[in-house]
C-alpha cells in the first residue's frame, strides 16, 4: 500500500510523502531563514513543529540558518526526526506518543505550519566548507578525450582505477535563480601563439549531482567503502558551469582553475539518502576490478531521472536539449567518498561533493554543450530556428531531476540559471 499525506499532493510532484526534502527558507511575516521540508505546494516550517513539541523531543537545531547542526546530529537522528515527520503528515498517522494534538486536525496549528510555496525565499541549504567535483561519468570522459586526444587515448591509464577529481571553490558555490554572469580570462585563439584576455566565448553547463557531508571524519582515519553511506546526508542538483576556452588554455598540467571558480549552482532541497532508498540500481559493471578498498557488495547506483532545458531570451518556453540519469555512473558517490578520504583527508559536516558531468549512452542523453555540439561542430537548433553551439547571453539553462515510484516521485525540483554579458 502506498504511503499516503493528509495534504493533497499531485502524482507528478517531485515533493511527495515519499521524499520531504530539508532546505532553508524565510517569509516576508518572518524574515530570519529557518529549516523547513516541503511536501507538495508546501513548506513546513519544522521550527514551528519543534517549537510546540509536536515531536516524540525537542530537537533544537531547526530554527538555524543552515542545515549543518541537523547533519552533524549522525545518521539514527536523520532517520528518527524523518520517521517524525512522516508520522504526522501521514493520512493514517496517530498522534506522536507525547503531542496535544493530531496536525491533521489542527487548523489553527496547519496555517502556521503549511506556508504556500510561493510566499517563501529559499536561502543555501549548508555553509560548505569545501568542495571537491569528480569526473565519474565513463561515457563524459570518453567523449571528451575522443575529442582532444582520439579514440585510441580516450580515457587516461588511470581513469578506469580511481575517481578522478579536483578541489572546486566553495565560495562561489550560488542557490538556483541566481544569474551567471560570462567570466572573463585568458584565451588562446585558433591559429594564434599568445592568448588574449577575453569574455569566455565557450560558456557552457553541466549535468551533475551533488552529496553533502553529514558527519566527517577525524584526520588520519580514511571512512570505509562499507561505512560510506553513514557520512552521506543527502544530494542536490548541481551545474558546474564551465568555460571551455578558458579551460583548454589553463588545464595543463594542473586541470580546471579559473574555467570553473565563477559560479556552481545547486538546488535548493536537500533529497535524504533514506528517501531515495527504494531508488538503489547497480551500477555500470567495472572492470578492471577495483582496488579492494573501492570495492562494495551492494548496488550504489541510482535511479535518477536528468533533464536539461534551455530557453533563449525569444523563446516563450523552455526545450529540452538532454535527458540522462544517475545510474549510468561510472564511479558510484560511496566510491567517490572512500577514494577522497584513503589518505587520512578529513571531511566535514558540510563539505559537498560534485559526481562530475553525467552523460548517457546516446548523443541525446549528454551532459553538457561541449559533448551535445560535439565541441561545437554539430549545432544545436532551437524550436525558433536559433543555433547554439554554447549558451548564449540571455539564455537560461534548467536542471531537473526525480526518481519515479509507484504513483509518486522523489524528486529535486530545479537548478536555473540565466546568462548575463561579461563585466569589463
Amino acid at each position: 500500500m502506498t504511503l499516503k499525506s493528509f495534504i493533497e499532493i499531485d502524482p507528478d510532484s517531485d515533493f511527495s510523502i515519499q521524499n520531504l526534502p530539508y532546505g532553508v527558507f524565510s517569509t516576508k511575516a518572518n524574515p530570519s531563514p529557518r529549516i523547513g521540508s516541503r511536501i507538495g505546494d508546501f513548506v513546513v516550517d519544522l521550527a514551528v513543529l519543534d517549537d510546540e513539541k509536536i515531536f516524540d523531543k525537542q530537537y533544537g537545531f531547526f530554527n538555524e540558518p543552515t542545515l549543518n547542526k541537523f547533519m552533524s546530529a549522525r545518521r539514527g537522528v536523520w532517520k528518527e526526526t524523518r520517521k517524525a515527520l512522516t508520522n504526522l503528515l501521514s493520512s493514517d498517522s496517530s498522534p506522536l506518543k507525547n503531542a496535544r494534538v493530531e496536525l491533521s486536525r489542527n487548523d489553527a496549528l496547519q496555517s502556521r505550519v503549511f506556508i504556500p510555496v510561493e510566499e517563501i525565499q529559499m536561502h543555501l541549504p549548508v555553509a560548505i566548507g569545501d568542495y571537491t567535483d569528480f569526473y565519474a561519468s565513463r561515457e563524459h570522459a570518453t567523449n571528451v578525450g575522443i575529442m582532444f586526444r582520439g579514440k585510441e587515448n580516450a580515457l587516461m591509464p588511470n581513469w578506469l582505477h580511481l575517481p578522478i577529481g579536483y578541489h572546486g571553490r566553495a565560495s562561489s558555490v550560488i542557490l538556483s535563480g541566481e544569474d551567471i554572469i560570462r567570466p572573463r580570462g585568458q584565451v588562446l585563439l585558433p591559429n594564434e601563439s599568445s592568448p588574449q584576455f577575453l569574455a569566455s566565448r565557450s560558456l557552457d553547463f553541466e549535468l551533475e549531482m551533488a552529496f553533502f557531508i553529514g558527519t566527517g571524519n577525524h584526520l588520519g582515519q580514511p571512512i570505509s567503502i562499507e561505512n560510506a553511506h553513514e557520512h552521506i546526508f543527502g544530494m542536490v542538483l548541481l551545474n558546474d558551469w564551465s568555460a571551455r576556452d578558458i579551460q583548454a588554455w589553463e588545464y595543463q598540467p594542473l586541470g580546471p582553475f579559473l574555467s570553473k571558480n565563477f559560479a556552481t549552482s545547486i538546488s535548493p532541497w536537500v533529497v535524504t539518502m533514506d528517501a531515495l532508498e527504494p531508488f538503489r540500481v547497480a551500477g555500470p559493471r567495472q572492470d578492471p576490478a577495483p582496488l579492494p578498498y573501492l570495492q562494495i557488495v551492494s548496488d550504489y547506483g541510482y535511479d535518477i531521472r536528468l533533464e536539461v532545458t534551455l530557453q533563449s531570451n525569444s523563446m516563450n518556453e523552455p526545450h529540452v536539449i538532454s535527458r540522462s540519469n544517475m545510474k549510468y555512473l561510472y564511479w558510484n558517490i560511496a566510491q567517490q567518498l572512500t577514494h577522497h578520504t584513503v589518505t587520512g583527508c578529513n571531511m566535514r559536516t558540510g563539505d559537498m561533493c560534485g559526481t562530475g558531468t553525467i552523460s548517457g549512452p546516446t548523443e541525446d542523453s549528454y551532459g553538457s554543450m561541449l559533448e551535445l555540439t560535439w565541441r561545437g561542430e554539430k549545432p544545436i537548433t532551437l524550436p525558433n530556428g536559433e543555433m547554439r553551439k554554447f549558451l548564449q547571453d540571455g539564455d537560461t539553462v534548467t536542471l531537473k531531476g526525480y526518481c519515479q515510484g509507484d504513483g509518486y516521485r522523489v524528486g529535486f525540483g530545479e537548478v536555473s540559471g540565466k546568462i548575463l554579458e561579461s563585466r569589463k
